[in-house]
């Protein structure tokens, strides 16, 4: 692999991953994935793969794009003004999964290449993405095996990125106006462009690679779990809070929306039902309340 931009070896990567997922997602659930190509009018498109009314997925979605335009869109340039104006490319895979069994965790990953250009001037260019696991009722095994397998996948690229990543994670996926986690975190980053190109490549196809190690398990212990109504209506409160963060402050949300992307595609990453109540408060003790007071939280899972 060249140290240099390689454009082309990364969206046929991330073209190869999503179709590899998705099928191996297909056979934990039962179910087949519905895909969806889709063309954006400024310039390329994307497949959409999503599964809903599974056995274990009430909807889980696996979405490769492709896109390119003469402009960034403002949520792409707001942390770096220097590139506003700047022509762009991006390729990504975003997945996310939301199962049936209130017991399974939701969980979310992306990988993410852009690239942004400027007549006369050498192409700038980043990776970004990571993973991150919102359960609806807390267990520490589930955590630790979630972190553990993110650190794994970061380890022979230095002892100090999954710290770094996890920090940022926890900072990244925690709803302002709530003041509390959306879930358990994982591993976030962004503007990563060191040391070198294949380098950084590596290590994204890394954190691609472990994903479902980090995630089947989960949902293998606890998808055949008892749950009644009670539990089902905290799942969709917990949802709702999910939908408030995409809405409100996710980056790849706005980037989607601002680019011209598909919006059905772009929304797939919501779960099918959600629930808010007014002012609602768990019961002090129950394992509802368990979850807010020890989960909800940034701490050290390892």
């Amino acid at each position: 692999m060249t140290t240099a931009l390689d454009f082309s070896a990364v969206r046929e990567h991330f073209a190869a991953f999503a179709e590899r997922l998705a099928r191996a997602l297909e056979a934990l659930d039962g179910a087949r994935f519905r895909a969806d190509a889709w063309q954006r009018a400024e310039g390329g498109g994307g497949l959409t793969r999503v599964l809903e009314g599974g056995t274990l997925f009430e909807r889980a979605g696996v979405a490769f794009s492709h896109v390119f335009g003469a402009s960034l869109p403002p949520s792409a340039s707001a942390a770096r003004p220097q590139l506003a104006g700047r022509a762009f490319e991006a390729a990504g895979v975003s997945v996310v999964l939301h199962p049936r069994n209130p017991y399974c965790p939701t969980a979310h990953m992306n990988v993410r290449l852009f690239v942004a250009t400027k007549p006369d001037e050498p192409p700038l260019w980043w990776f970004g993405g990571g993973m991150d696991l919102t359960p609806y009722y807390g267990f520490e095994e589930d955590a630790r095996h979630f972190h553990a397998t993110c650190r794994r996948a970061l380890e022979p690229f230095g002892a100090d990125l999954y710290p770094r990543f996890k920090r940022w994670c926890d900072e990244y996926f925690f709803l302002k106006h709530r003041g509390e986690a959306r879930g358990v975190g994982g591993i976030f980053f962004d503007d990563l462009a060191e040391p070198d190109f294949a380098t950084a490549f590596a290590l994204v196809r890394s954190v691609a690679d472990h994903f479902l190690a980090a995630y089947a398990p989960i949902v293998e212990r606890r998808r055949a779990m008892p749950f009644g109504e009670r539990e089902r209506a905290f799942q969709l409160l917990r949802r709702g809070r999910y939908v408030e963060f995409n809405l409100v402050q996710d980056r790849g949300t706005l980037f989607g929306l601002q680019s011209g992307g598909r919006t059905e595609s772009i929304l797939m990453s919501m779960p099918p039902v959600a629930a808010w109540r007014y002012d609602w408060t768990p019961e002090p003790g129950s394992p509802e309340d368990r979850l807010a007071k020890e989960f909800l939280r940034p701490r050290d899972w390892l």
